[in-house]
């Protein structure tokens, strides 16, 4: 682990100079998230909101996102053309994130995967997670879609005293990489991604489509659970199969013993 590379106790409320336009820097706040989607209508396409101290972060099926020093904790705001693309947006941000952290610490290129449906990791750790969730928008001809990043960049969970149940067999990012991005790098890396993220997504005319076909190859390239037994847990029961890929609708493909092949939408999934 590269102890030189976590965030000294004197900075942790240091503003950097230089703040662009489009980032909202807080001191502190309950979710990114919820004070984004507060001010929704306020905002601008590409806007994003950070803060190094969230206090009441918020993750898939209302679990707690927990947020201690050293998470990088972040919301993008992004339009779409119409609401058939939200089924796959998580998946085409998490390339966007792959994308941005490759660029900035290359130890990982080429390691990183997608977890579906919205998780980033390495070696079956748990890198990042995402949190997409819609908002009233500034305009009547978009969907509005705050996106929420958190991402272990720096983080002692020993130290946070969370325990393995608690963050989910995680990773922090200063412990595999020699050199750890700094956040307003990270922060203009992701932006400049997602934004291109919701671009190919709004190239498909059609609203049948969830617009995913040109992502689809760099997605099952990226998929962390192509071939594995997995349990995945559903709203009645949990079910053990193989998972057999992503569709194009961004459904996860799994095989069940007598080899019949469904597609789930949701459900929370562990690798067995």
């Amino acid at each position: 682990m590269f102890e030189q590379s976590l965030i000294p106790p004197e900075s942790i409320n240091r503003i950097p100079e230089n703040i662009p336009e489009w980032l909202h820097w807080l001191d502190s706040c309950p979710s990114t998230n919820t004070w984004a989607i507060d001010r929704a209508s306020q905002l601008d396409r590409g806007n994003a909101v950070f803060t190094r101290n969230q206090t009441g972060g918020r993750g898939q099926f209302d679990r707690t996102w927990h947020s201690p020093p050293g998470v990088f904790t972040a919301s993008f705001i992004l339009d779409l053309p119409h609401s058939n693309l939200l089924s796959g947006l998580s998946l085409a941000v998490g390339l966007a994130v792959i994308y941005a952290i490759e660029d900035l610490a290359p130890d990982c290129c080429g390691k990183l995967q997608l977890k579906w449906p919205n998780d980033i990791s390495i070696d079956r750790q748990k890198l990042a997670g995402i949190l997409c969730e819609t908002a009233a928008s500034n305009t009547s001809e978009k969907i509005r879609v705050v996106v929420g990043i958190g991402l272990n960049r720096c983080v002692d969970f020993a130290a946070a005293g969370l325990d393995a149940s608690a963050i989910g067999n995680a990773v922090s990012l200063h412990s595999i990489v020699t050199k750890v991005p700094d956040e307003l790098s990270l922060l203009d890396r992701l932006r400049h991604y997602l934004l291109q993220a919701a671009d190919v997504l709004a190239r498909s005319n059609k609203k049948e489509n969830s617009g995913l076909a040109l992502l689809l190859p760099e997605l099952r390239r990226r998929d962390a659970l192509l071939g594995c037994e997995v349990a995945i847990e559903l709203a009645s029961e949990t079910i053990t199969v193989i998972a057999a890929g992503i569709d194009e609708m961004g459904r996860l493909l799994v095989r069940f013993p007598n080899g019949e092949v469904r597609a789930l939408t949701s459900g929370r999934v562990r690798w067995i």
